[in-house]
């Protein structure tokens, strides 16, 4: 599965508008469209994964990940915040650049760990923040994607 595969318009926003962690979280759920009930369990369960450790992996990425009852199948989201936001990042920097992964506690597809390496390994990718920084349309954010092997 490439990562292309798994964006569209619908899930991917170019401006965040959140003051915090705990809205970015907010603002990336919405973007799975989910109803009240299902977005404030999957914002718990993110919350509690946060409190393990920090999804913050540091060069303004942060990829907050969770298994949840709350989806039936892999979802994911992208969202870009053009100031930064504290994520308490392992770099300590803010974080520009969120990856939201979740799937169900018991997936046949087994796509979740790949994705999430693909994921890490696409935050990797040489100049991926000057590219991510310079975006102006999620349509190219689509193409970008689809430019790095993954």
């Amino acid at each position: 599965m490439e990562l292309k595969e798994l964006f569209t318009a619908a899930n991917v926003s170019l401006d965040l508008k959140a003051d915090n962690k705990d809205e970015i979280l907010l603002e990336l759920i919405d973007l799975l469209q989910l109803d009240e009930k299902a977005r404030e369990m999957l914002f718990k369960m993110l919350k509690k994964r946060e409190n393990l450790g920090s999804t913050g992996i540091g060069k303004g990425f942060a990829i907050p990940h969770c298994r949840s009852l709350v989806v039936d199948k892999l979802k994911v989201a992208f969202g870009r915040h053009a100031e930064g936001i504290d994520f308490n990042s392992i770099d300590g920097q803010p974080a520009h650049f969120f990856f939201l992964i979740v799937a169900p506690p018991i997936e046949i597809s087994n796509f979740y760990l790949p994705v999430l390496g693909k994921v890490a390994q696409f935050c990797k990718s040489p100049d991926i923040e000057d590219k991510l920084k310079n975006l102006n349309s999620v349509e190219e954010y689509l193409e970008l994607l689809g430019t790095i092997s993954n």
